[in-house]
């Protein structure tokens, strides 16, 4: 990411602060979810009749890796992310869909180019690591 942007003690920022914090990170979760809630493939994998508790768990989730507050930790422990995954089948469509929801959600922030490709960069990662099969 190169040089980190000065806070205003002069000290760095973490990429939280620098993309608006808490308040981006919601916008972030919803805007996904918006589009999981009408998903016939991964809508099912949330098995929640309310998606409020996934929304927390991935916004805290995404706050504490991005430099926010620890909460995830805290609450939950280790983020484990394949095991977490593990029961759920992560096949390419499932992945593909997933991404799609979330390049719609990460597009609607408007963030600068820097910051949107940095997340993007790291949320396609992140899908691709949780593939565990290739049948339908």
């Amino acid at each position: 990411m190169g040089r980190e942007p000065a806070g205003p003690d002069g000290g760095t920022i973490s990429f939280h602060e620098e993309v608006g914090g808490h308040e981006t990170f919601v916008r972030l979760v919803d805007a996904f979810y918006d589009g999981v809630a009408a998903d016939e493939v991964l809508r099912p994998m949330y098995p929640e009749a309310d998606l409020g508790p996934a929304k927390e768990r991935l916004r805290m989730f995404l706050e504490q890796y991005w430099g926010g507050p620890t909460t995830y930790s805290e609450q939950r422990g280790h983020p484990r992310l394949r095991m977490r995954h593990a029961s759920f089948k992560v096949n390419p469509d499932a992945r593909d869909r997933w991404l799609a929801h979330m390049r719609v959600a990460v597009d609607s922030l408007g963030l600068p180019p820097a910051q949107h490709g940095l997340l993007w960069d790291y949320l396609e990662r992140a899908a691709h690591s949780l593939l565990n099969t290739f049948e339908d």
